[in-house]
């Protein structure tokens, strides 16, 4: 889930590309849109099934860049709609989030904040109807917090039913950020890997205009004989007066869009020990940005592949990837104010890649590991200076989880120490001299966006 830090990234200034000061606030920018420390192990699902954080969780505190994801078990918890229970009387669905941040970049000030405070509303409602809710109080500097509603995942299911002789779960799933509700957790709105981009694809949050928490959309899926995994679905954007009402700057607002379509489709294993997965995904859309403005066509189609060593849960491996390729065709071709008769592309595709490892010691102890890269078309007129977005980053953290295991103190709330490092390789596609600053000018060079952060985070 977006943290704090994402929320700064999605106020960036509307025309980025117009000042070298826009340039750099832009590059913070996405690298903070990858420090996350937001929790999904939501202590009110603990409460309501009666299992420990660690079933659904292999680091027994919640999935993001500095975590491993969810276990088979918690997959099958969303998929049944967050309506399992223990069935020992009715529970409240609330739970709570606390996160402190130690922020030291290669360049600026380093800070010490209490970065961000959440309210989860999570849990069964009825045999068939659950969801998840989380309202995100942000410090944004100076004593300063915003309040917005960040993910929101609403379900009605049909399970435990036969299709043929085998057994069949459907649903319908309402939400705000697409690809959160991916039951894998693989994609970049459910596993926080989206790459830090210049121009970035619809499904990546870390995108500019980015579609994540601004549009509002539905989907029907199914599950057949366990495996076989299917969802089919459309978005609209909200209106700027709604998002705005929301807590999100208007500045940010993906645009109005038309003939959108969302796909899924997954093979997953659990052999007990061991899960994999393989999925497609596709997302396409008319687009107009602004919204007085001509349409574009985008189309994001990707796929994404897990493998989990889960074993006695004493050693836990878990490696992902996903793949998503974007093909546009732009409402516009602008012409380069300083070179003449040289034009814009009509088209272009952006490509946007993460391959994450985890290690997982007694559900307490990990490091995770994370490459992450967003490619594009040449350009000169739209990708000044150089003509390439290309971004390639990665991130290593080592966290600490002490509860929320059967064994230990509480096994329906929890800590997390961590401690991350990102690392940027290439940004604006340059290695020097990223926002191409004249001779004799301070330049800004990739490593110089650099940052370790440690976090503190407590659920509850």
């Amino acid at each position: 889930m977006p943290s704090f830090l994402n929320r700064r990234a999605m106020r960036r200034p509307k025309r980025m590309r117009r000042s070298k000061l826009a340039y750099l606030w832009y590059g913070l920018a996405a690298l903070l849109l990858f420090v996350s420390t937001s929790a999904n192990a939501i202590p009110a699902y603990a409460r309501q099934t009666g299992a420990a954080c660690a079933d659904c969780h292999a680091g027994a505190y919640g999935a993001g860049a500095n975590g491993p994801g969810l276990t088979p078990y918690g997959m099958r918890f969303k998929l049944n709609g967050y309506t399992d229970t223990d069935g020992n009387g009715v529970k409240i669905p609330v739970a709570g989030q606390l996160v402190g941040t130690r922020a030291v970049p290669a360049q600026g000030q380093s800070t010490t904040e209490l970065s961000e405070a959440d309210l989860y509303l999570a849990g069964r409602v009825t045999d068939q109807i659950g969801g998840y809710v989380k309202i995100q109080t942000d410090n944004v500097g100076n004593n300063k917090y915003t309040t917005q509603l960040s993910d929101v995942d609403l379900r009605f299911v049909a399970k435990d039913l036969k299709l043929g002789n085998k057994e069949a779960t459907f649903g319908v799933t309402v939400n705000n950020n697409p690809g959160f509700q991916d039951p894998v957790a693989a994609l970049p709105a459910a596993s926080q890997d989206g790459p830090p981009t210049v121009s970035g694809s619809l499904l990546n949050p870390s995108s500019s205009n980015t579609l994540s928490h601004r549009v509002i959309g539905a989907s029907v899926y199914g599950l057949y004989d366990s495996d076989w995994y299917g969802e089919i679905g459309t978005y609209t954007s909200m209106p700027t007066s709604v998002q705005d009402h929301l807590g999100y700057s208007i500045g940010g607002d993906p645009g109005k869009l038309s003939d959108t379509g969302y796909f899924s489709f997954a093979y997953m294993k659990d052999l007990k020990s061991q899960f994999f997965s393989a999925g497609v995904v596709a997302l396409t859309t008319k687009r107009q940005l602004p919204r007085t403005g001509p349409n574009e066509d985008l189309t994001d189609l990707g796929y994404d592949l897990t493998y989990q060593y889960l074993g006695n849960r004493d050693n836990i491996v878990q490696l992902a990837y996903f793949n998503i390729l974007e093909q546009r065709r732009y409402a516009s071709v602008p012409v380069s104010p300083s070179i003449p008769g040289l034009t814009a592309g009509e088209r272009g595709i952006v490509h946007d890649q993460t391959a994450s490892v985890s290690y997982t010691f007694k559900q307490s102890y990990g490091v995770t590991f994370a490459h992450m890269a967003s490619t594009g078309t040449h350009d000169v007129v739209r990708f000044v200076p150089y003509g390439d977005p290309d971004t390639i980053s990665n991130s290593f953290s080592v966290f600490w989880t002490p509860f929320g295991k059967d064994d230990s103190w509480t096994t329906i709330a929890n800590i997390k120490i961590a401690a991350t490092w990102f690392r940027f390789t290439k940004f604006n596609g340059s290695v020097t001299n990223v926002f191409g600053v004249p001779l004799g000018a301070p330049i800004t060079n990739a490593r110089d966006l650099d940052e370790f952060l440690l976090s503190a985070s407590a659920a509850f």
